[in-house]
């Protein structure tokens, strides 16, 4: 019975950890000249549309050097720039 409990809290312990570590990944920066769409969906204001413009926009001008770059995507204004401001790199 104890080796049961000390398994079943091992578990427990290392399923936490794993968590922590998912939702610390999902806080850190997105890279816009690399990110996939589906990673840029996670942005705020970037739904599948966006994200598709966003990739298309960089494949065909080139990487975005700055935040406010990404005004150059057609439907991206400077308010969508605001809420991206901690969320990604370049």
């Amino acid at each position: 019975m104890k080796k049961l409990l000390s398994c079943a809290l091992l578990t427990l312990a290392l399923s936490v950890s794993t968590l922590a570590v998912a939702q610390e990944d999902a806080s850190a920066p997105i890279d816009i000249n690399q990110a996939s769409a589906e990673a840029l969906t996670q942005l705020p204001g970037i739904g599948e549309v966006k994200a598709q413009a966003i990739i298309e926009d960089r494949n065909a001008n080139g990487p975005f050097a700055s935040l406010d770059a990404l005004t150059r995507v057609k439907g991206i204004g400077k308010g969508t720039v605001a809420d991206l401001d901690d969320r990604v790199t370049f």
